[in-house]
């Protein structure tokens, strides 16, 4: 299964065991997120609903791209400006693709405690 992602302005057609570079998240080198906002999904040659589709992913490291040499000259100005620049990222490893969010078991466990509390109140 696959999924387009959308993070950081930009656009990533992931699947289970991709490793991928985004812009810079939050969090620690073994952390696990979820990259929610999921564009498109789909299984093979087929496309499918992206509601509920949730992306796991795990980070690998935090780290900086490419220097990017940024020169500015004038013409007959004597003007030279010599400028560089490395973007941070965040290097991710995909878990996994599908399934809904995780957050509500817990919410039903939490409601189950609360009834064995009433019963054991009474």
């Amino acid at each position: 299964m696959f999924a387009v992602v959308r993070t950081g302005g930009k656009q990533y057609r992931v699947a289970a065991g991709d490793k991928i570079a985004v812009e810079k998240l939050a969090g620690e080198a073994g952390d696990k997120i979820t990259l929610g906002d999921v564009l498109l999904a789909g299984d093979g040659g087929e496309v499918k609903d992206a509601n509920g589709v949730v992306v796991s992913a795990e980070i690998i490291a935090q780290a900086k791209s490419e220097k990017v040499i940024v020169f500015k000259k004038r013409r007959r100005h004597n003007y030279r400006r010599r400028n560089g620049h490395r973007q941070q990222m965040t290097l991710l490893r995909i878990l996994a693709v599908g399934g809904e969010e995780q957050k509500a078991a817990p919410k039903k466990a939490a409601a189950k405690k609360s009834d064995a509390a009433e019963a054991a109140a009474e």
